[in-house]
């Protein structure tokens, strides 16, 4: 959908993207640290229930979990406005990410190292579905503890799809993410498109 402009005001373009990645990966403060707008959180208080299916083992300081979808709202240049939803993480709410995702352009898949195999479901979801997506991978206190080449194998990331480091309680890194992303995903549509001759 373009909106319709006036001859002296850009059209504005809204593009929607996904935030996904497992449980307590910093999808929340991914969202948080770069939205323009009071980020929408649909946070529940986490209970004794949850204890032995969410491990909260290197995030003991969590209290909270996303159980419908984080939303923020960010101008990226005067034409394209993001919209970001974030996914929750855990394996139960996997059923609403066809409803998150619909209409997506693309997606960052978060990877936090201390559990590399909690983004694999994510990553599956995005190639199944041919969705452009890139991995962020989120350093958790700021500790750059494995280099991109290691992790890229260890989740079998093809070399075409962007990887890069992104603190997700650093704006600026964030918004390198989401740039990748639509570079990325602008790249897919052009090769896409059909050669006129």
């Amino acid at each position: 959908m373009v909106y319709a402009a006036s001859e002296h005001e850009p059209r504005m373009v809204p593009v929607k993207i996904v935030i996904a990645g497992g449980f307590g990966a910093g999808k929340t403060t991914m969202v948080g640290a770069i939205s323009e707008i009071e980020p929408l959180r649909s946070e529940a208080v986490m209970t004794d229930a949850s204890a032995d299916v969410d491990s909260l083992e290197h995030t003991a300081q969590k209290s909270t979990t996303t159980v419908a979808m984080d939303f923020g709202r960010i101008t990226l240049t005067d034409e394209i406005i993001l919209y970001l939803f974030g996914t929750p993480g855990q394996e139960r709410y996997h059923f609403m990410w066809n409803e998150v995702s619909r209409g997506a352009i693309g997606a960052i898949v978060i990877a936090d190292t201390r559990r590399l195999a909690d983004c694999f479901a994510a990553i599956d979801y995005f190639e199944a579905r041919d969705v452009p997506f890139v991995v962020a991978v989120n350093p958790f206190d700021g500790t750059r503890t494995h280099h991109l080449d290691e992790i890229r194998t260890a989740l079998q990331i093809p070399e075409h799809i962007p990887m890069l480091f992104a603190d997700a309680r650093e704006r600026g890194e964030v918004k390198l993410a989401l740039i990748t992303l639509v570079e990325h995903a602008l790249r897919r549509a052009r090769a896409a498109e059909p050669v006129l001759t």
